[in-house]
């Protein structure tokens, strides 16, 4: 049983990445290309095992930060009566039970499991697609635009997988309690019902690209330059001569570093995404919603939270991820070419 699953997982994640990439690999053919400046392509194998760490990566890091990411929201939405972490988490217990705690974990594990398998899966495959593209000597030379360009590339169709699920979760996590049903079900079917008003399944699309683009291109500039910095600076002998454990310690470090910069970088859109769950904000514009926050709290309520959460999340993601790929026979994520100059 568990092996067929898994092979369903497999042939899911095959599914969901295969157009993408056979669009793109006709988008090669067309521009011209030196072939001889080429570096040898990854079976796609690779790319599918890469889509699948991404799956257990951030759907259950994710999932497991409900209760954090609940207080999150709630400070965001309803900066009075919601102030710190703590104090929001033992309100919501107090008034709501225990059980508030683990609101929207469905649609949390759904949306970003398949986020995850787009993110990493093409990240991956990005990265060596303009590598190809440019040649060995450019995508060495300006790697940090490789980085951020497939980072870019991955997280745009990642947050169309994610939106309606998140949308979904969001508006679980701030209704007032017995406002709005709680099952995946029967909230996704009220969703849609009343889509006029709640916009789903698409309306928090640009804000989710606008917090989401920023936040991965952060996140995996930073860690493959953190990385980097570690292999060239600190562990200077050649990366695969250190042991897998020591690798996966780099890992961990380099991702928690670059969550804590994440987090702030993408933190006022993700206030704006919280905002838009609710039904008081539905016919008003984005630029209305910040200009009602201001930029005070559109740039730090619920911040603290969030560079706690997002941090741990990052850093358990990367190790997580890079751990899985090791169990498949892989390659940490990160090179150290020792190469220290023209990042960009």
């Amino acid at each position: 049983m568990e092996s067929k699953n898994s092979e369903d997982a497999y042939n899911a994640t095959r599914g969901i990445l295969s157009p993408i990439i056979s669009n793109t690999n006709s988008l090669e053919n067309w521009i011209n290309i030196d072939d001889t400046s080429k570096k040898a392509k990854k079976d796609m194998n690779y790319y599918f095992k890469c889509a699948l760490g991404g799956i257990i990566s951030c759907g259950t890091t994710h999932t497991a930060i409900v209760p954090i990411d609940i207080a999150k929201c709630r400070i965001q939405v309803y900066p009075d009566k919601y102030r710190g972490l703590l104090s929001s988490l033992s309100l919501i217990i107090r008034t709501e039970g225990f059980q508030a705690l683990k609101l929207g974990w469905f649609p949390t594990l759904i949306g970003y499991s398949t986020q995850g398998a787009l993110k990493f899966g093409l990240y991956e495959y990005f990265k060596d697609y303009y590598s190809n593209i440019v040649g060995d000597r450019i995508s060495s030379k300006y790697r940090g635009l490789l980085w951020l360009s497939a980072s870019a590339s991955a997280e745009f169709f990642a947050d169309i997988a994610l939106c309606p699920m998140e949308m979904v979760k969001v508006k679980v996590q701030t209704s007032p309690k017995d406002n709005w049903p709680t099952s995946l079900y029967s909230s996704t079917k009220n969703m849609w019902k009343y889509r006029l008003n709640t916009k789903f399944p698409y309306g928090s699309l640009v804000p989710l690209w606008s917090r989401q683009i920023p936040y991965t291109m952060a996140k995996f500039y930073l860690f493959e330059s953190i990385v980097e910095y570690f292999y060239n600076n600190i562990l200077t002998k050649p990366k695969d001569s250190y042991s897998k454990q020591s690798q996966l310690g780099v890992t961990f470090l380099s991702g928690y570093l670059s969550g804590i910069i994440c987090a702030a970088v993408s933190h006022p859109a993700d206030s704006i995404v919280s905002q838009l769950s609710q039904v008081n904000q539905n016919n008003k514009s984005i630029t209305m919603i910040a200009k009602e926050m201001g930029l005070k709290n559109l740039f730090t309520k619920g911040l603290g939270t969030r560079i706690f959460m997002i941090g741990t999340l990052t850093g358990l993601q990367w190790w997580i991820y890079d751990s899985f790929k090791t169990m498949m026979g892989l390659e940490t994520t990160g090179s150290n070419n020792n190469i220290k100059k023209n990042t960009f």
